[in-house]
């Protein structure tokens, strides 16, 4: 686990949380003040620098994930009102689910996940939280690299003017992978701290910045009905409601959109590396750059949304950008549209890598310092076996469904809410206190959205049907 420095006098301790005996946790002070005697205690090895611009950017780019390409064809399966109903819903209970993990740092004086498990639960805790979190960052990173994988060798394609692959090794997306990964994203996960990359992490959410502009901007230069463009398989007659938006509709699609929401807010296993590294750190100045984050993704989300399905309607495909292909594969802006995504999704696997490192060494190399050759072991290990795993398994979304339908749920709701009702001192907060009893109905709320998570990838197992249910 990292350490907390303090010093009195000439002499420094290291505090660690006792596992048998010792002074409890609660008892600890979180910041404790000048007047003690103490230095403020120190959650790495380094005071935090991170300013709060900084902060927000790493915090929203790891909220950002490549679902947002796929929140139109859920409205579409939900009408405007419904899904901005949900999305609001999801956005509130990820600030409030934010409040529980800092209210639970705060009790104990710990800024990670892992070490919060080790309070709630023991070692037992501390396992399972570095377990989730691991898999479900793995998971996210994949997913940013098969988009890589896929979406490059189209836009190589595209820029030298060819119809079809000519085969040439710069069109394999198992070599393009490689190469970003050695050029791009190994030299961003060996910086030392997660707050350096809140230059990449603004860089990358301007590029989501210019797809939303480029998504409004296509709404009004695409006309409905589609039957014009030849790249559309469509009958020649087209009814009138399938140009027309639903304000409120339900299908057999329609459950599949509150698991995808849900995915869409994940961003939790970092905030509290991001909490660590913020100057001036305090829960009051860290829940609001949670609560900007989520309002800034909020909007950009529920815009996506709407101008991509004000453009298609009825016609919205899962991956919003091969419907804007199917209208033109030749349009120069959706190209660029492509490349930016393709570069957001490339800057944000630094920032999903850090809270894995941070899980692996809280559960190897507890309490050890920093050492340069461990921090860059553990990243090219997981970037090669990240490599791998998209080289080798041609289809892994059944194997990020039940990841997703598992850790997503654990990360937003479940967690947290075990965390708050375990740490937070019953003197301080009985059982049957009100943040208390709201702690446990979050927590039940999250076992039923792993429950239907489930139950649809089980579905769509027995009825030979695919679908997507990630967020990131």
């Amino acid at each position: 686990m990292e350490l907390q420095k303090l010093s009195n006098g000439n002499h420094h301790h290291d505090v660690e949380v006792p596992s048998d005996g010792g002074v409890p946790p609660e008892e600890e002070k979180f910041l404790p003040h000048k007047s003690d005697g103490l230095k403020t205690a120190q959650f790495t090895d380094f005071e935090g620098k991170t300013s709060f611009g900084m902060s927000v950017f790493n915090l929203s780019n790891a909220i950002m994930g490549s679902g947002i390409l796929g929140l139109s064809y859920a409205m579409s399966n939900t009408g405007i009102v419904l899904f901005l109903f949900l999305l609001t819903c999801i956005a509130c209970l990820s600030c409030y689910s934010i409040h529980l993990l800092l209210t639970s740092a705060g009790v104990v004086g710990i800024r990670a996940y892992e070490q919060l498990g080790l309070r709630a639960f023991g070692h037992t805790g501390k396992i399972l939280a570095a377990v989730i979190i691991t898999l479900h960052n793995i998971g996210a990173m994949s997913s940013y690299l098969f988009i890589v994988k896929s979406e490059l060798p189209l836009v190589i394609q595209a820029f030298l003017n060819q119809t079809s692959s000519s085969g040439e090794w710069f069109m394999n997306g198992n070599y393009l992978i490689i190469i970003v990964t050695v050029c791009i994203i190994l030299p961003l996960t060996l910086m030392k701290h997660l707050g350096y990359l809140g230059y990449t992490s603004g860089f990358s959410l301007s590029c989501m910045v210019f797809f939303l502009s480029s998504v409004i901007y296509k709404r009004f230069n695409i006309p409905c009905p589609l039957e014009a463009f030849g790249n559309f398989s469509v009958s020649p007659v087209v009814p009138d409601e399938m140009c027309t938006a639903k304000f409120f509709t339900v299908n057999q699609e329609t459950a599949y959109t509150i698991p995808i929401l849900a995915f869409a807010f994940v961003c939790h296993p970092e905030v509290l590396p991001i909490y660590t590294e913020l100057s001036n750190p305090t829960k009051r100045r860290m829940q609001n750059i949670g609560n900007v984050s989520i309002l800034g993704m909020f909007i950009m989300y529920f815009f996506t949304a709407i101008f991509g399905y004000l453009t298609f309607y009825g016609f919205t495909e899962a991956e919003l950008l091969h419907t804007y292909s199917k209208v033109d594969p030749l349009d120069t802006l959706i190209l660029c549209v492509r490349l930016a995504v393709l570069v957001a999704v490339t800057l944000t696997v630094p920032v999903v890598l850090f809270p894995i490192r941070r899980a692996l060494l809280q559960l190897l190399f507890p309490g050890r310092p920093f050492h340069w050759l461990r921090h860059i072991a553990i990243a090219v290990c997981l970037l090669f076996a990240v490599n791998l795993l998209v080289i080798l398994v041609p289809n892994i979304r059944d194997i990020f469904g039940i990841t997703g339908a598992t850790t997503a749920p654990s990360l937003i709701f479940i967690l947290p809410g075990l965390f708050y009702i375990r740490i937070v001192p019953t003197d301080q907060e009985p059982m049957k206190s009100r943040p208390k009893i709201q702690a446990a109905c979050f927590t039940a709320l999250g076992f039923i959205f792993m429950s239907m998570s489930i139950t649809f990838i089980v579905l769509d197992w027995t009825s030979g049907e695919k679908r997507s249910l990630g967020g990131h």
